[in-house]
């Protein structure tokens, strides 16, 4: 063996080294909420565990309705956005404000008025077609950084889901939460591995919150290794490191 090869096996086995000091075993539980099951079957769950999943939407600047009332032609299959300030406009009773209401809400209120302009038991159905307001932002190393749709209850796994995962590059103990309350901004770092192994429950994310998944600078130094050595000294690297883990 070269000179040049003994060193590059050298900085390789240090890398793998290094890396397998940090490797540790995973642990589940700790949260005191959650219940460690002996057995591989998790119970079954039930109708109530799905209703309480469920958040309402709530409707906001720039999102897109479609807004029918039955029996009325003239009146149905029409879609409107809501406007920078939260109000749509609707024929026979003009601009409503629906920022911050749910479809439900808006379906009264437009019925209500309806009925003020003379249209005998109106029945309006509101659907959001298309949702801008109400949006979480992924960023960092995920796959597929972005703003999405906040719909019903999200986590933040979920939420991280949504953006197609981590990356090979995610440091999973750094995953930092931004959230601003009443103009107060707000931060929380989370561990995601701690995550997954029940330490602590999987928080809860809301509309404009903030992810940013952290990145690994010592995974990146490995790929930068595992590139830099001779093709030979490559599965000797690679041995090493799934041993550490």
């Amino acid at each position: 063996m070269t000179r040049s090869a003994t060193i590059h096996l050298s900085l390789a086995i240090a890398a793998a080294i290094s890396l397998s000091g940090c490797a540790h075993k995973m642990e589940l539980g700790g949260d005191p909420q959650l219940r460690v099951l002996d057995t591989t079957e998790l119970p079954t769950p039930g109708r109530s565990d799905y209703s309480q999943s469920t958040r309402p939407y709530f409707v906001g600047p720039y999102d897109r309705l479609t807004i029918d009332v039955f029996g009325i032609e003239e009146l149905s299959k029409r879609e409107v956005q809501v406007d920078g300030a939260g109000r749509i406009s609707f024929p026979l009773i003009g601009v409503v404000d629906v920022n911050g209401k749910t479809p439900g809400e808006i379906e009264s209120e437009i019925a209500r008025k309806l009925a003020g302009a003379y249209v005998r038991n109106p029945q309006v159905s509101v659907n959001v077609k298309d949702m801008v307001s109400r949006v979480v932002t992924v960023g960092g190393e995920v796959r597929m950084p972005g703003q999405y749709p906040v719909v019903g209850r999200m986590t933040l796994m979920t939420s991280i889901a949504r953006a197609q995962g981590t990356t090979e590059f995610s440091n999973l103990k750094e995953v930092v939460v931004f959230r601003t309350v009443d103009g107060q901004r707000y931060a929380a770092l989370y561990n995601l591995d701690a995550i997954r192994s029940g330490q602590y429950g999987d928080p809860e994310i809301y509309a404009n919150d903030i992810i940013m998944v952290g990145d690994s600078g010592s995974r990146r130094l490995f790929k930068d290794v595992m590139s830099a050595i001779p093709a030979f000294l490559t599965p000797l690297v690679i041995a090493v490191d799934r041993l550490s883990n």
